[in-house]
């Protein structure tokens, strides 16, 4: 899927790629989600933007499906000493009871992919994306160029 809003450039603020593509989801999703997104604007997304739209279109597609008939989705994001943390939770089943898919993305960017449960019911899923993939094309960049 493409998200007009977002270009191939990977300086865009995260919560502006999550809100682009969870509102696009949103509005194609039959029930009522109520959406929620703590992100600080000055964390930057870690890889291309569309990989990263391609990452969390398959985990939010995910979430949703957990909630047919409504329900809340929240999205955190915080910047590490070694990456991005993108967090969703929602009020749908436990993770036991639902199909936890990885990404293929998410292998190709190095990210891990943690599920767990949620101490107010439903599941949540966090993805920690590593700053060394874009460092070190940077760095194959700036050795070309020399």
């Amino acid at each position: 899927m493409s998200y007009p809003l977002i270009d191939d450039s990977d300086n865009h603020p995260l919560a502006i790629v999550v809100e682009t593509v969870a509102s696009s989801l949103l509005r194609a999703h039959p029930a009522p989600i109520c959406l929620e997104v703590d992100i600080d604007h000055d964390i930057r997304s870690p890889v291309d933007a569309p990989s990263l739209c391609q990452l969390l279109d398959s985990v939010i597609r995910q979430a949703l499906l957990e909630m047919s008939d409504g329900g809340e989705l929240t999205i955190t994001g915080c910047q590490t000493t070694t990456g991005v943390e993108i967090e969703l939770a929602d009020t749908g089943r436990d993770v036991e009871s639902r199909a936890c898919k990885l990404p293929m993305i998410a292998a190709a960017m190095s990210a891990d992919v943690r599920w767990q449960n949620c101490p107010q019911g439903g599941g949540a899923v966090t993805v920690c994306i590593p700053f060394y993939r874009q460092r070190s094309a940077d760095q194959q960049r700036n050795r070309r160029a020399a």
